[in-house]
């Protein structure tokens, strides 16, 4: 069986066994879908939604509106998360350079090609190319395919990228396999399958729902 027969095969089970959710509910206008994703970063969801939500009621969740709060203000909003002050910093210097660079907004992500689109994502404060793959699929529908570590960890256990492969041949391999209009339902789906079955400690092999199409089941 051939690399793309089995994707296809595995995609399609998959999609019988998760939820996929639409992309309002995990996304929001670029800004906001930005600032998120970097609370996200080494946090834990139940976590990253707390401080999200305590941060979008302490400040106006525009890039003026962070950029001139005060410091001590996000702290206390992101002390759920994961490195809060770290995190604190970088959203602040965040804010000003997209005020500084590209006029306060990231509109740019609709009307510029991939490439320098994503090249602009990447000389954010804070934005890696995880990140800015995120915002580039979730809120311009852009065909690209975001990479976090659940998808690297499958994508790998499957035998679509080498244990060694970093974050673009992952990427790579995964938009080599899959048609651009399926990378939203790739991204969830590995996602889900991480989360619940593949996971990086004691994965759970039998139970998982494409052992039969993963080497990793039978190594």
């Amino acid at each position: 069986m051939n690399q793309k027969v089995r994707a296809e095969l595995i995609l399609k089970i998959l999609e019988s066994k998760f939820m996929i959710p639409s992309v309002s509910e995990v996304a929001d206008d670029p800004f906001r879908t930005l600032v998120r994703t970097i609370i996200s970063q080494s946090t834990a969801d139940v976590n990253t939604r707390r401080a999200y939500m305590n941060l979008s009621r302490r400040v106006e969740l525009t890039p003026k509106g962070l950029a001139e709060a005060d410091i001590n203000e996000i702290e206390k909003a992101l002390f759920t998360a994961g490195l809060y002050r770290n995190k604190s910093r970088i959203l602040k210097k965040l804010a000003k350079t997209i005020i500084q660079n590209f006029g306060g907004t990231l509109d740019f992500i609709y009307s510029e090609p991939l490439m320098d689109a994503r090249r602009k994502l990447l000389s954010l404060p804070g934005v890696g190319p995880k990140t800015a793959d995120i915002i580039l699929l979730f809120c311009a529908n852009k065909p690209v395919l975001p990479v976090d570590t659940h998808v690297n960890r499958v994508t790998k256990r499957l035998g679509f990228a080498p244990p060694d492969a970093g974050y673009e041949e992952v990427r790579m391999a995964l938009q080599s396999l899959y048609p651009p209009q399926d990378y939203f339902k790739v991204h969830m789906l590995f996602i889900s399958l991480g989360r619940s079955f593949c996971r990086a400690r004691r994965p759970m092999h039998e139970e998982c729902p494409v052992n039969n199409l993963c080497p990793s089941a039978h190594a």
